[in-house]
């Protein structure tokens, strides 16, 4: 299979592209962990249209059991319909849901498999996929059949680190750590985003970004994809790029709620306003 070197709209690094390859290579399932916002379930979905390939997403919940994945047995339907004298019960296939492994497995082109925030579901989730993962197999015992991959998918599984992950799932895993995007990575990313934007705009934009996410205090950083909302109004209200020099950390920026995203933020920076003020009157500051 061709190498990963992101797409028009996802700039990954060098790092993430070798862990994509290397992941393929050791057929094992890629696992992204993160700062929310850093691309880790754009990821798959940019895997499967760089490799022209089906996408399969299984986003998880706290409710989820790994048996969904795998199939579901609607039994209660089945009685129903036994007493109703429904030919359909002799055959127990007609009630059997397949899930998003089964899918998987099954599927006549190989897949892009998106495993999306893992740790969201009850701690022995990933232990009880392991064999499934590892094999790319399981067993129906309502029909007596193994349904196995006869094309193994790229598996991908993401993790905002809600929970420690069993020991025996990360050696079955290739493990990799989206850092949240240095200054000239962002400005490539605003630029697959938004083409031909004024470098000047660009530029004062990311240094006020940068200095507004290392505020000391600040209790939910803002995310690449914030900051692509934030770039999107201050093009549409035609922001001057000169206002924004030296707001980070000091002012609360122009359009912060595409930025800010809790009251205890906002007041910070209110703080962070009204001292700078203060200080600016004093003769001599």
């Amino acid at each position: 299979m061709a190498r990963f070197e992101g797409t028009a709209g996802y700039i990954a690094t060098d790092e993430l592209k070798a862990a994509v390859d290397a992941a393929v290579a050791l057929e094992r399932p890629l696992l992204i962990k993160g700062e929310p916002g850093t691309g880790k379930t754009v990821l798959a979905y940019e895997l499967a249209r760089a490799f022209d390939a089906p996408l399969i997403t299984w986003h998880i919940k706290s409710t989820t059991k790994a048996h969904n994945g795998l199939y579901e047995y609607d039994a209660v339907s089945r009685l129903r319909d036994s007493q109703l004298g429904d030919p359909r019960v002799q055959e127990v296939r007609n009630y059997l849901k397949p899930g998003k492994l089964w899918e998987a497995f099954t599927s006549a082109q190989r897949p892009v498999l998106l495993i999306d925030e893992i740790d969201k579901a009850d701690i022995e989730f990933p232990n009880d996929l392991l064999q499934e993962l590892d094999r790319m197999e399981f067993y129906v015992h309502e029909t007596g059949e193994t349904i196995r991959a006869e094309i193994r998918p790229i598996v991908v599984i993401t993790s905002n680190n809600e929970k420690e992950l069993p020991d025996a799932f990360l050696r079955r895993c290739f493990f990799h750590y989206i850092r949240f995007p240095d200054a000239e990575t962002m400005g490539r990313i605003v630029e697959a985003h938004y083409p031909g934007l004024k470098p000047r705009l660009v530029s004062e934009a990311l240094r006020s970004f940068y200095d507004l996410r290392e505020t000391p205090g600040l209790k939910k950083k803002p995310s690449t994809s914030e900051l692509l909302d934030w770039l999107k109004l201050l093009m549409i209200e035609d922001i001057d790029p000169e206002s924004l020099r030296g707001q980070g950390g000091k002012a609360i920026p122009q359009m912060y709620g595409a930025l800010l995203k809790n009251e205890q933020d906002v007041h910070l920076f209110e703080k962070l306003a009204f001292l700078n003020r203060r200080d600016g009157a004093r003769p001599g500051a």
